[in-house]
């Protein structure tokens, strides 16, 4: 079948799409993707849209890094494929593994392969219990979440991931895995209540929630540094050195998610450099490979990984691992991924634009629909509102997220709508120009949606 006869949803009727309202995808037919270059992509009908998402936040190095490709080709030459079991390696699994602790947190020390990231906090939940099993404390095991993070849609990183849609259905949250307050000043500020007074009303919240369930039932507390899905949020000053101390003052763990954050979106290589944070743990996936190939891994520190092995010794195994962990070809792209990092010094790009992503950004805070705009480095999101000093949302029958999406599309420009909000994460190589672009996409459907909300308010 060509390209060109792939434009309804008769076509593609066997495939099951992610996070699509079904209804909808069968009425219409799914955009197909043909190629990208650059910060672009093209659909099967040729036409140029500039990628504002990073794919799902994950291309950082755009649609067409040479490099990554010919990674990808001479490792297929060499070794197409290996496996890490029973005290074997391959060569790029190793490497990969000094560089990942070469530009770490300094309090990981092993490295822990998989393909994606809700398999590396599936695995960040295994070994906090193995551990505490380990360590004599079988009750210490609930992991504390928090309302709309996102860790993943595996049963243990389901439960984890804080929405509601990720639960509902499937059975989600399991036992042991707990909730406390999103770090959002705008959605969760009482009438009157300081950004200051916010962020110790939830540092307290946390804590409460750790003495009524038990500080010996607790093991770990689980946070992205920035939240991605759940709608861009940014932790206000103060959250996170209010949240360690508490752990640090419960021996609770602290697992990392720099699924979105790692390598170089908040302008430091990791979320964990940005505000300060100290993992036991780190996931990390999407750009340790630009997504070129699926890669993930779960990072552990020293401690950790001692009372492991130590308590492997007796069972005789550890019995954990996946079939594709440290692919040879996946690690030879990841580790000519974080050599581009390196060679084009990426973070410092990042660095120098962000500047400017981010006073395009907070220029819509003035259009009409806008209710917030927020951002760090090259990740941000504009909230949507119908009525800015009460911060009223939009009806969810309205879907301005999604008008908001459609029309920006029309205008050349991929976003993506979450929750009354529209997230923008572009590939990390993009220009003062091109992010020029992005922006006038994003204002033309800020436009086109206001057009249909008036529209639709006049005919009422």
């Amino acid at each position: 079948m060509s390209s060109e006869t792939l434009s309804s949803a008769t076509d593609v009727k066997n495939l099951v799409h992610p996070y699509t309202n079904l209804g909808d995808h069968f009425n219409k037919g799914p955009m197909i993707i043909e190629r990208g270059e650059g910060v672009y992509i093209y659909d099967n009908h040729g036409k140029r849209y500039l990628e504002g998402m990073s794919g799902l936040w994950c291309t950082s190095l755009g649609f067409s890094e040479e490099r990554l490709v010919n990674a990808a080709i001479e490792q297929f030459k060499k070794l197409p494929y290996y496996h890490l079991f029973n005290s074997r390696s391959n060569t790029p699994a190793i490497e990969l593994s000094e560089k990942l602790l070469e530009i770490a947190p300094k309090s990981l020390a092993k490295v822990l392969y998989a393909n994606s990231g809700s398999e590396a906090n599936d695995a960040a939940v295994k070994l906090v219990w193995f551990y505490h099993n380990a360590l004599g404390k079988p009750a210490k095991k609930k992991i504390i979440s928090r309302l709309r993070g996102y860790h993943g849609v595996t049963v243990a990183s389901g439960s984890l991931t804080g929405l509601p849609a990720n639960h509902q259905f499937f059975d989600l949250p399991i036992d042991r895995i707990l909730h406390t307050d999103c770090p959002s000043y705008y959605h969760g500020a009482n009438p009157g209540e300081s950004e200051e007074a916010f962020t110790q009303r939830l540092i307290n919240n946390l804590e409460q929630l750790i003495l009524k369930e038990g500080p010996d039932t607790v093991g770990a507390f689980i946070a992205e540094p920035v939240m991605g899905a759940g709608g861009v949020i940014v932790p206000p000053k103060g959250y996170f050195e209010g949240v360690q101390k508490i752990l640090k003052k419960y021996d609770i763990l602290f697992i990392v998610d720099e699924v979105i954050c790692g390598f170089g979106r908040t302008g430091n290589m990791f979320g964990s450099d940005t505000f300060n944070l100290q993992p036991d743990i780190m996931s990390v996936a999407k750009a340790l490979s630009s997504s070129y190939l699926p890669i993930s891994a779960t990072l552990i520190s020293q401690p950790i990984y001692e009372k492991i092995a130590e308590q492997s010794d007796e069972v005789g195994v550890f019995a954990h691992g996946v079939t594709y962990a440290g692919h040879p070809i996946c690690a030879a792209v990841a580790l000519e991924t974080l050599k581009i990092y390196q060679d084009k010094n990426i973070v410092s790009h990042v660095q120098e634009v962000a500047p400017y992503f981010l006073s395009k950004l907070h220029s819509l805070s003035a259009h009409p629909l806008v209710g917030e705009t927020r951002g760090i480095g090259l990740i941000g999101a504009i909230e949507l509102t119908q009525d800015k000093a009460s911060k009223k949302p939009f009806d969810p029958s309205v879907k301005i997220e999604k008008l908001v999406q459609e029309n920006a599309a029309k205008h050349g420009v991929l976003v993506r709508g979450i929750r009354n909000a529209i997230a923008l994460c572009p590939p990390l190589i993009i220009t003062k120009e091109q992010i020029d672009e992005l922006f006038n996409g994003v204002e033309a459907g800020l436009n086109a949606a206001l057009e249909t909300v008036e529209a639709s308010k006049a005919s009422a």
